[in-house]
């Protein structure tokens, strides 16, 4: 019986392959955008972007005319790197030859990167495996939803809740001198 809800007609002969087809036909890939700020090290000025999570880009990437517009300071790849296509074909826009260093800010995340400047066309940034795999991503691909849950060492969050852990620390080791003070030594344990 094919499935009523769809309100399509299928041939169906093969279970397996209406189900596929159904499923090809009504689930297309969903982008995932994300508002990620990029801060420039040299001013420390923080522009917000919408980046492109791409499970299929080997690396980070950002828009030519983007980083030239905002001010980037863009630098000279020592040697260009070559664009492959998802068919292993030479992308026709040429070689990386620039990039850029950069601070990105992620809800609470901060991370000290170097991203690839290239001609992306009217995304401005695209987050690839690189990024994707180190931060470990929670990702609700039918809502567009991120969470950031497994921060890695390197993670700027984990350095922060560090700091924060520690100042906790300090003031409590200062209550704990106040109160002595004030607290007769009798009733210390």
């Amino acid at each position: 019986m094919c499935p009523e809800k769809l309100k399509i007609k299928l041939n169906c002969t093969n279970t397996t392959e209406r189900i596929r087809d159904v499923q090809r036909t009504l689930w297309l890939p969903r982008e995932v955008w994300i508002k990620v700020v990029l801060e420039k090290l040299e001013s420390h000025e923080g522009i917000t972007v919408k980046a492109l999570l791409d499970s299929g880009a080997t690396g980070l990437f950002m828009d030519t005319t983007f980083a030239r517009e905002k001010g980037f300071k863009i630098e000279k790849l020592k040697k260009p790197l070559l664009v492959r296509n998802v068919d292993e074909t030479v992308n026709a826009g040429g070689a990386i030859t620039h990039q850029v260093e950069y601070n990105m800010f992620f809800k609470e995340h901060v991370k000290r990167a170097r991203i690839d400047v290239y001609n992306l066309g009217k995304t401005e940034v695209i987050l690839g495996m690189p990024w994707l795999v180190v931060h470990n991503l929670e990702i609700n691909w039918e809502k567009g939803e991120v969470k950031i849950t497994c921060c890695p060492p390197i993670c700027g969050r984990r350095k922060q809740e560090e700091k924060e852990k520690e100042v906790k620390k300090v003031e409590k080791d200062k209550n704990k001198e106040i109160l002595k003070r004030l607290v007769p030594k009798r009733f210390w344990k």
